[in-house]
């Protein structure tokens, strides 16, 4: 696989993984659209090149998020604990303890509770992997669907977009996770955007601009990391990846990391002040342009 290639697939998922354009859908059109057939035969190892480009994107986004993943993990791990304290402190006693104490268990912080939602919210998207990977593998590719699927979610970004949500993300509830988390789940399928699937989730449900954003991509985090986790057990047990291609993909890594980490900071500085609109334009084209493409019979 030719480095050029490697960065410039990194580039695109990169910037399309934060932006609601679906980072899956520009994969499977960027190769096809210049003819490159860098994975002919390896339909495992170019699933796990894609893999490796959101684990880039991953650390871009955990770079940014730095402070806040510290804060969500310090307050997830605080949820879990119990304390004691005397019998007669007024709380529900839920185990025996010595000396006259009960065990209680702390009060939850808004930090804890936005961590361990953020952990149901990417349920749904690991369980619809788990059951549906073979059935979602055999349409990946299927150019004019992406087109359509561009178009049809642009549309209805736009809709939820004009809904006036002004919630901030400290009320982030169970039911927004799992709404949001199934929404997430769409995503498999490129051409239907998981940031932007997940954001028109987020504003239908009653959520301001910057925060639905926000959400949106610290959610992505459990389910990167998930899958990371799961084709590298692949990748192991495979026997690694090929040694030719390893220099590709640090090089794709690396550039999804860097363009992640702008696009996370472009995204959320453009949201305070703007509308999701021309990304909503451009979907559209490129879906009218991909549709047009196949039914004129290129590369057919």
């Amino acid at each position: 696989m030719p480095l050029l290639h490697a960065i410039v697939l990194g580039i695109v998922q990169g910037l399309s993984e934060f932006l609601p354009i679906s980072s899956s859908g520009h994969l499977a059109l960027v190769p096809w659209l210049f003819g490159w057939e860098d994975f002919a035969g390896q339909p495992e190892l170019e699933t796990t090149f894609d893999v490796a480009l959101h684990l880039g994107t991953f650390a871009g986004a955990v770079a940014y998020f730095r402070s806040d993943l510290v804060r969500l993990a310090r307050g997830g791990v605080a949820a879990l604990r119990v304390q004691r304290q005397p019998a007669d402190a007024g709380t529900t006693e839920v185990s025996v303890a010595p000396a006259g104490r009960s065990w209680r268990r702390a009060p939850v912080s808004d930090d804890g509770r936005l961590a361990w939602l953020l952990v149901v919210s990417a349920l749904p998207a690991a369980a619809a992997g788990a059951l549906f990977e073979d059935t979602f593998r055999g349409v990946a590719d299927i150019e004019w669907l992406i087109g359509l699927l561009l178009i049809v979610f642009g549309l209805v970004l736009l809709w939820a977009d004009r809904l006036r949500g002004r919630r901030p993300a400290d009320e982030f509830r169970l039911r927004d996770a799992l709404v949001m988390g199934v929404a997430q789940a769409l995503a498999l399928q490129p051409g239907v955007s998981r940031s932007g699937v997940t954001i028109t989730a987020a504003r239908w449900v009653g959520f301001g601009r910057a925060d639905a954003a926000r959400l949106s991509f610290l959610m992505s985090l459990p389910v990167i990391a998930g899958a990371g986790l799961y084709k590298g057990l692949d990748v192991v047990a495979a026997g690694g990846i090929p040694a030719s291609f390893v220099p590709a993909f640090a090089w794709g890594m690396a550039a999804s990391a860097l363009t992640g980490w702008l696009a996370v900071w472009g995204t959320l500085r453009l949201v305070r002040t703007r509308t999701f609109t021309p990304f909503v334009v451009y979907r559209v084209v490129v879906g009218l342009a991909v549709i047009g493409l196949v039914v004129s019979g290129f590369r057919g």
